[in-house]
């Protein structure tokens, strides 16, 4: 349907960090483009000067590469976008449909305290409004007048909105807002229309802290004589105690999941599911994914996020994630926590071993860790481990190790053997192993454990507790 003309836009403000809604969102946009083989752009709003910072836009072009959402178009930065947008306030001038207002930030003020006191909306009264018949007052001096949008003053905005469905705003709820102020800056909801219109977006996906924005977008994009783009309005993702997404909640910066030891594929598909069904389908690739999405399908309420979930997921995609791969994630956190790598064995080999546990790559590095460094076994647990009647098991063990083939099967043999031997059962001796081979009590089965380490090392280490 859609074939060659699906154009989205992810258009975050630069004022703070990719957070999970922004994430969620452009995930939407993403994949609604590529299902389509469509042209999905990044628009960085970055108007708002006192609050739009390069960190922030660093922070947002980091996370969309982390989630491997790349764009088609852009990025396109509003800042750089200046010219047109003066050259569309001057044409609209012209038009008639904007006008120049000489009134006071304080006598705009004074307009929507009257109103505030007569119990209406506080909003412009369209004083420098022209009207045919109208005489307009006398221009104060030194005032520099705003740019006004002529807002029709009658009928309503009415569109489908394909999460909340039909929403209808009367125009006589909107004033006219200010599309460029003094200095001929354009303010945002001007901004955005004209952006929309030129990149000729065809699906406007974004969060529902916009829906009072959408008319006043549409009877400007109107007034542009442009095609309406389709609105699709998400809701926002609250705690898992149903109040706004915050810190408190875990709602940070995108960056501080890869920090925190989660995978990009975990996150997608976690956030993916996060106002969107396919059936009871609750794992997919991305790939899935693209062919599965549709607006259909979006949910009109609220999401909330469960920190639990997401490490379930993250657990099953380092199950099936390349142990090459976690190797290279996981080794800067053991070198950091001062790991020797020297006469220890291959971390992909140690990580195939720990990783179907663990829920973080963090977690994996802590489970990797004991192959890392020296044993240093508490003195309490090896006197009662490594007892008198468990010394000579542990002696023999030793002495078989020297010829015995190093592979788990006949490691566990051997194990075996030695404890019919000497009539013990396997923890009596795997125990006092996992001390003097570790430095700790619980580990992987001993006999991997063992065949890891390597021959040399593990004589080693029950030679000096022997």
């Amino acid at each position: 349907m859609f074939a060659m003309t699906v154009r989205t836009r992810f258009a975050p403000s630069p004022t703070g960090f990719l957070h999970l809604g922004g994430a969620r969102t452009a995930l939407y946009s993403w994949a609604y483009a590529r299902h389509f083989g469509g042209t999905f752009i990044l628009r960085i709003e970055d108007t708002d000067l006192e609050r739009s910072t390069p960190e922030a836009v660093q922070a947002i072009l980091d996370g969309m590469e982390w989630l491997g959402l790349s764009h088609d178009e852009g990025p396109f930065y509003q800042m750089q976008r200046m010219d047109r947008y003066r050259e569309v306030v001057k044409t609209m001038l012209e038009q008639g449909s904007a006008y120049l207002c000489y009134c006071s930030p304080i006598e705009v003020e004074a307009m929507r305290e009257r109103m505030r006191a007569l119990g209406e909306k506080p909003r412009y009264d369209g004083t420098w409004r022209p009207e045919p018949g109208k005489t307009l007052p006398s221009v104060t001096e030194g005032v520099t007048p705003v740019v006004r949008f002529k807002n029709p003053l009658d009928g309503e905005v009415t569109w489908v909105d394909v999460v909340k469905g039909s929403i209808t705003i009367a125009n006589k709820e909107l004033d006219d807002l200010v599309i460029a102020r003094p200095d001929g800056t354009p303010t945002y909801n001007f901004c955005v229309a004209v952006d929309d219109w030129d990149m000729k977006i065809t699906h406007v996906l974004r969060g529902d802290d916009h829906v009072n924005n959408t008319p006043r977008q549409i009877n400007i994009l109107r007034a542009l004589g442009a095609e309406l783009p389709q609105y699709g309005h998400l809701p926002m993702i609250l705690g898992a105690d149903g109040q706004k997404l915050s810190k408190r909640h875990g709602a940070v910066s995108v960056m501080e999941y890869p920090a925190q030891g989660y995978l990009p594929e975990a996150m997608l598909n976690y956030l993916a599911r996060l106002g969107w069904s396919h059936g009871d389908d609750e794992i997919f690739s991305m790939e899935q994914f693209k062919q599965w999405f549709n607006l259909e399908h979006l949910t009109a309420s609220a999401a909330q996020f469960n920190p639990e979930k997401l490490a379930w997921l993250n657990n099953h995609y380092i199950k099936l994630a390349d142990n090459e791969r976690l190797a290279g994630l996981v080794r800067p956190v053991l070198e950091r926590e001062g790991a020797r790598f020297e006469d220890a064995p291959a971390l992909p080999g140690v990580l195939a071993l720990v990783k179907d546990r663990v829920h973080t790559i963090n977690e994996l590095a802590d489970a990797s860790m004991l192959f890392y460094r020296e044993p240093k076994p508490d003195a309490a647990l090896l006197e009662q481990h490594l007892t008198d009647a468990v010394r000579p098991a542990l002696a023999a063990f030793a002495e078989r190790c020297k010829d015995v083939e190093w592979t788990k099967a006949a490691l566990a043999a051997m194990l075996k053997e030695v404890l019919g031997a000497h009539g013990l059962k396997m923890p009596q001796i795997a125990m006092p192993l996992r001390l003097v081979v570790t430095g700790q009590l619980q580990t992987p089965a001993i006999d991997a454990v063992l065949e890891l380490f390597g021959r040399d090392v593990v004589m080693a280490r029950v030679a000096k507790f022997l």
